[in-house]
């Protein structure tokens, strides 16, 4: 049996990828989008006519340029995600613009804009996670939309501990510690170089599954973002694993056995104790600003998401002709 049916044994496999062919040859059960992965989608001849799809739609709104432009854009990601679900039997993340990242209302006005275009498709809000950067103004506005909306969040761009603690306490549904991106972090700012075992990225998503199985979180952990198999394999039993098509084809190659490593059994053995950031903005920031790693990490992915976002509205605004 290869490591990757092994792994989906105590772990729920989610593919990294816009690109549906790639979804349907490793079968996962759910699959995660940014705007990095749909604007690398949208480039390709065979996914053509969703973008068509999109621009007839924009322009038959009597709307303003602006948001004609912003029409195309959430239609377009809407699109993908409809036809990934038509493959996958459970969920599709799509994400919130990363410009909203620091505007708790209109990240909750762009979540309900696309879950309305989603049930538009005739796709209902229960198989998609609306993806949000784990800012203190996302994490308040997820809070809104699971308990006033019951729209389903997934945090992206998570990072630090105060981060995963406070998404818990809001009761968004998943959460996307960044694996591989801490671990960049650490390589260039320590100039060490780290195992499967003591990589801090690995070590980082450990605490966090702990801590909510330790203290009854229902929050699932997803870990995301491996630079290799060995973060993975030290994931294993981790609620949720997001991993890309490289990467899914080295697990599906490799025919060695697969160890446990993550129970809720050993995390309520450990030590952790209970903290609180959700209601006291103040903890949260100065959390946040003592951890210099999760602070850069988080600020360049909001930049880069923001960058691949507005190639994609470009590509758009040249079909528009804006």
């Amino acid at each position: 049996m290869s490591v990757l049916e092994q792994l989906k044994n105590f772990t729920t496999i989610v593919a990294d990828t816009g690109d549906f062919e790639t979804i349907a040859q490793y079968k996962p059960q759910d699959a995660t989008t940014n705007p990095s992965l749909i604007l690398a989608a949208a480039q390709k001849p065979q996914y053509a006519h969703l973008i068509e799809d999109a621009i007839k739609y924009a322009k038959s709104k009597d709307v303003s340029d602006a948001e004609k432009l912003e029409l195309a854009t959430d239609k377009l990601l809407v699109n993908f995600g409809s036809e990934i679900l038509k493959i996958v039997p459970g969920r599709v993340s799509t994400e919130v613009d990363a410009r909203l990242s620091f505007d708790t209302e209109a990240t909750i006005s762009k979540a309900l804009a696309l879950i309305k275009l989603y049930e538009e498709n005739g796709v209902n809000k229960e198989r998609v996670l609306i993806k949000i950067a784990s800012t203190w103004e996302g994490i308040q506005a997820a809070h809104v939309l699971e308990t006033k909306h019951g729209i389903h969040c997934n945090l992206t761009l998570l990072f630090g501990f105060a981060q995963a603690v406070a998404c818990a306490e809001a009761g968004v549904t998943l959460i996307s510690p960044f694996v591989g991106r801490i671990l960049d972090w650490y390589k260039k700012n320590t100039g060490e170089e780290y195992t499967s075992e003591t990589d801090p990225g690995v070590k980082s998503v450990t605490k966090i599954y702990n801590y909510y199985k330790k203290y009854g979180y229902n929050t699932i952990v997803m870990g995301a973002s491996f630079r290799n198999t060995g973060e993975i394999e030290q994931l294993a039993g981790c609620d949720f694993l997001t991993i890309s098509p490289a990467l899914l084809s080295n697990l599906q190659a490799e025919q060695k056995s697969l160890e446990r490593k993550l129970s809720k059994e050993s995390a309520e053995a450990s030590s952790l104790e209970k903290v609180s950031y959700f209601t006291d903005e103040k903890a949260f920031r100065w959390e946040m600003n003592q951890d210099a790693m999760a602070t850069e990490k988080l600020s360049e992915g909001i930049r880069n998401f923001a960058k691949d976002g507005l190639k994609l509205e470009n590509l758009l605004k040249e079909k528009l002709a804006l």
